[in-house]
């Protein structure tokens, strides 16, 4: 079996490649083109909505006036004196929280409670029912609340400040014009008073209070001044000031710390020296310290004879005269005489030093004595310094107090008899003289433009909603397959047959054989659709057009058999020789349409090739043959994909012009995916409002994983009468393209090839 070549992309192919779909406006220009009544009636009834609902509401009418923050009320008592609540002077003024502050009094309850009692708007049932001036009062409106009132008056204030400036305007709404004008001056005076009094009512109690504090002042600083003056008189201090009897103790405490340390200086030079003479040893005399050596000339003589006394005996001892010789025993009475003398003077100088560090630590001791009681006067005068200068200055702050206390009462004094207001009135609300709403055209218009927003919403929706393949398009955007074609309806078709009284008789059969409808009706819509798929594909492959067929569907009960049908019908009716095979060896349908013995078919021919060579494949159609199923066997797919059944269909390329195959449905099982890579093109068949974009995709993906070459998709069952083909309607019915056409026995002539 001999594949045709690879062709050169089509111009629809291209047109895929590079993405030319249609855009989110052109496919929401098609949703709405689709389902207009929706997208109509949606619009007019939001519009008509609109304008009802503002033609039955009652005019408001709104109040404006402008007050006025100012930032600099008079002074009388000039700049330098501050009042007790700040009404625009100093830094506070500059802090925005006291302007958003001020707009939450102006909406309180307790300004609008004010005006509800002064107006005595809580009796009004106008007002209470919103209604107009001169219109009908309610029956019964019994009284409320003046909180009740008073919240009605906030809903319908309104507190607008001006960016950048110190103004803020006042706006209130009703139904009533001078009403508005009357209930928003009365809220701007009630504000402004309590204002005012809210001022006059703080300086007052800021007033009692100083006053209460100077009483208690004045006391605390009489019994302070008493406690000084006591104090002085207990400790005798005179009117000097601690500064020059805490020096002179300083300059006592100074000189004795001078003089200590001189002593303390002068005994650690003795004990040095005592340290120094008890070295001295009894038996060597002869070294003496050097500092005593120059002090002491006695001692250096006495240390020089004993010298020489010690040299004169060495001498005669070495020039071998014995101890006992009297020269000997002379120089050795000498030298024990000159130091006894030498140990003597010693043990005089010791006792001097040892009397001197005596002394020493007496006159120490006298001087630490001293120190020590100047030290203790010194803390003493602190003591009384500090007692005295606490006393002195909670004297000096309670004097403070009172005169600040004083001064402040007696300016407070004065504020409170001005009064004076930083708020006033720069515009007094005036009577409107026209409704602010409803705006009865801005509200048409937009009624009008949201409508329509609505109405392409909803038809987008409903389109969104709505995902099935009804058009020639939607198979070339979901699908990305070349339409081939469409089929119309099967049994509209007969309707239309069964509505001609030649044709009355015939209606049970059109019903009982719809397959084949191209054959009993060549003339008919449907026909002709067929050829038109015939004519497509021949033009797929002109060179090498394709020898053997394949027809499948994503899913079941899409038509894939019927569509089989045709345009094998088609095909033999160009004069070529058509063999339809049934290759769904799950469901057949062949032997029923064709009335032909189910036990004869593909799988007997596997195993009787002899069946292929009787007459008993061909049908009451010229040129058509027809294949059934036969036996269903166990295993379909193992059977389609074995060689015999390769064989077979070669056997049957040999023999006929054209094979067409009706296979199973590709997504439920593999028989037709594996048909596909046997054959020479597939035709997708899709039934139009039905199936799913999903599925459709799914199917075509499973054809293209396996290799398979897609001839393109064939859309089926469509509904002519709908708008979605409106060409299609005038090119396939009766009264459109072939109004003109034979009737009666000559629609059953043969058509020529397209």
């Amino acid at each position: 079996m001999n594949h045709p070549p690879t062709e050169p992309p089509s111009p629809w192919t291209s047109r895929l490649a590079q993405g030319a779909y249609p855009t989110a406006l052109v496919a929401t220009l098609r949703a709405v083109r689709k389902y207009w009544g929706t997208a109509i009636g949606v619009a007019s009834a939001i519009a008509l909505s609109v304008a009802f609902y503002t033609a039955g509401q009652t005019k408001v009418y709104q109040a404006v006036g402008t007050i006025i923050f100012d930032p600099n009320p008079p002074r009388p008592l000039g700049t330098a004196v501050e009042t007790v609540v700040d009404m625009g002077a100093g830094n506070y003024w500059n802090n925005q929280e006291y302007y958003s502050t001020q707009y939450k009094v102006i909406q309180s309850l307790r300004v609008s409670l004010s005006v509800v009692q002064r107006l005595g708007l809580h009796h009004d049932p106008a007002f209470l029912a919103g209604l107009p001036k001169g219109a009908p009062l309610p029956e019964q409106v019994e009284p409320v609340e003046p909180e009740i009132a008073a919240g009605i008056v906030r809903g319908r204030l309104t507190v607008e400040p001006v960016r950048e400036s110190r103004l803020t305007i006042l706006r209130y709404e009703d139904a009533d014009p001078e009403r508005a004008q009357r209930i928003l001056s009365t809220l701007i005076d009630v504000y402004i008073e309590q204002n005012l009094d809210d001022a006059l009512s703080s300086t007052g109690a800021a007033v009692d209070w100083l006053r209460g504090q100077l009483d208690k002042l004045r006391s605390e600083l009489e019994s302070s001044e008493m406690a000084l003056h006591e104090y002085k008189l207990k400790n005798n201090i005179l009117s000097i000031a601690f500064d020059d009897r805490s020096n002179m103790l300083k300059e006592e405490v100074r000189q004795l710390n001078d003089v200590l340390t001189s002593v303390r200086a002068k005994r650690q030079e003795v004990l040095a020296r005592s340290r120094e003479l008890s070295k001295i040893q009894a038996d060597d005399p002869l070294h003496l310290p050097a500092t005593e050596l120059l002090e002491s000339p006695v001692l250096q003589d006495l240390r020089r004879l004993y010298g020489e006394a010690v040299s004169d005996r060495d001498g005669l001892l070495g020039q071998g005269k014995g101890k006992n010789h009297p020269d000997v025993l002379a120089a050795e009475a000498r030298v024990s005489a000159t130091k006894s003398a030498l140990l003597a003077e010693v043990q005089n100088i010791q006792g001097s030093v040892k009397r001197q560090l005596a002394q020493l630590d007496h006159q120490e001791a006298g001087l630490s004595s001293l120190l020590e009681k100047a030290k203790r006067q010194a803390l003493d005068l602190n003591l009384l310094e500090i007692e005295y200068n606490r006393l002195s200055r909670s004297k000096e702050n309670n004097e403070k107090l009172y005169q600040i206390v004083l001064e402040r009462t007696k300016e407070s004094d004065l504020a409170q008899m001005m009064r004076v207001n930083n708020i006033r009135v720069l515009d007094r609300p005036l009577v409107p003289r026209g409704p602010i709403r409803p705006h009865v055209g801005v509200n048409v218009l937009l009624g009008i433009f949201f409508g329509t927003l609505a109405g392409v919403g909803a038809a987008s929706f409903r389109s969104f909603l709505d995902r099935t393949i009804k058009t020639p398009d939607d198979v070339e955007r979901e699908l990305r397959l070349p339409f081939l074609g469409l089929i119309p309806e099967i049994d509209e078709a007969n309707k239309r047959v069964a509505g001609s009284r030649r044709r009355r008789s015939r209606r049970a059969e059109l019903v009982h054989n719809r397959e084949l409808v191209v054959h009993e009706l060549p003339m008919s819509g449907i026909a002709e659709a067929s050829r038109a798929i015939r004519t497509n594909l021949l033009f797929m492959s002109p060179d090498q057009p394709y020898k053997t067929l394949l027809v499948t569907s994503a899913s079941p009960s899409e038509g894939k058999t019927t569509v089989a049908c045709c345009v094998a019908i088609a095909m033999a009716q160009a004069g070529q020789r058509v063999i339809l095979v049934d290759c769904d060896l799950r469901r057949p349908r062949m032997h029923r349409i064709f009335e032909r013995d189910p036990q004869v078919g593909v799988t007997s021919a596997l195993l009787e090739p002899d069946v292929l060579d009787t007459g008993a494949l061909e049908t009451d159609i010229p040129n058509l043959s027809v294949l059934p199923a036969g036996p269903i066997p166990p295993n379909p797919s193992e059977i389609l994909h074995s060689d015999k059944f390769r064989t077979l269909l070669e056997e049957l390329c040999r023999k006929y012009d054209r094979v067409i195959i009706d296979s199973p449905p590709v997504v439920a099982v593999t028989d037709a995916a594996i048909l596909s890579t046997i054959v020479d093109g597939t035709m997708l068949v899709v039934r139009a409002f039905k199936t799913q974009f999903d599925v459709g995709r799914q199917g075509v993906r499973a054809l293209s994983d396996v290799g398979a070459k897609l001839a393109g998709c064939v859309l089926n069952s469509v509904d002519l009468d709908r708008h979605e083909y409106k060409y299609y309607h005038y090119y396939y019915h009766k009264e459109g393209y072939y109004s003109s056409a034979p009737t009666g026995d000559d629609e059953k002539a043969p058509r020529s090839a397209a």
